[in-house]
């Protein structure tokens, strides 16, 4: 009896130990191209030197990092990160009048609708945070608010190629919003709310 015991127990933990190498680690790392594709809509100024859709950002290709946490194979955390970015900002009727910087590090929720199959398609939501930086508007007589928080959609699809590796399509809209002064007087509010459309590899340690 005592061997029999003994010889289930030894076959119990090899079972475990076995399905414990077998799952996959819960760490999935990305790397992406992300074109931002500006809405560009901003209320009327209020001093009428400009209509609605006056102030435009323009489109530009960044670089993307993405760490996903899967708490389960379907339920999974992303942490959307880049570094700040220099963009162009155009005023109808003037042209271009400067740049400023964007960091818009975004945090979603996911779920993950084929976990175990080599095409794996996710939805997402979450929030974003906006830091505006560096600006040069007019030489300071145009500026925006600092920060911007916002919503953020996700839909994507994780094509497999080994355990380890993957080719990632991923697609995001994001609410950014910023009002604007001049000479510290608001005069109106600029909504980016860009779409963002990437393709990037991912590492699954």
């Amino acid at each position: 009896m005592k061997t029999a015991v003994l010889a289930l127990a030894a076959v119990a933990i090899g079972f475990v130990a076995n399905s414990a190498a077998a799952q996959e680690s819960p760490w999935l790392v990305r790397v992406r191209a992300v074109n931002i594709e500006p809405v560009n809509k901003s209320d009327a100024f209020s001093d009428g030197i400009a209509g609605s859709d006056a102030i435009s950002v323009s489109n530009k290709t960044i670089p993307e990092l993405d760490i996903s946490y899967f708490f389960t194979p379907n339920i999974a955390a992303e942490l959307i990160l880049t570094y700040p970015q220099k963009l162009d900002v155009s005023v109808d009727g003037l042209g271009n009048i400067g740049t400023f910087k964007a960091l818009p590090p975004t945090l979603t929720a996911q779920y993950h609708f084929l976990p175990t199959n080599s095409i794996d398609p996710y939805v997402g939501a979450g929030i974003n945070y906006t830091n505006i930086s560096s600006q040069n508007l007019l030489g300071g007589v145009v500026t925006l608010d600092h920060k911007s928080f916002g919503g953020a959609l996700q839909a994507g699809v994780d094509f497999k190629i080994d355990k380890n590796w993957s080719i990632n399509l991923d697609l995001k809209k994001v609410w950014i919003s910023s009002d604007v002064y001049i000479e510290g007087t608001k005069v109106s509010n600029a909504q980016l709310n860009p779409l963002l459309v990437g393709v990037g590899v991912g590492y699954r340690f």
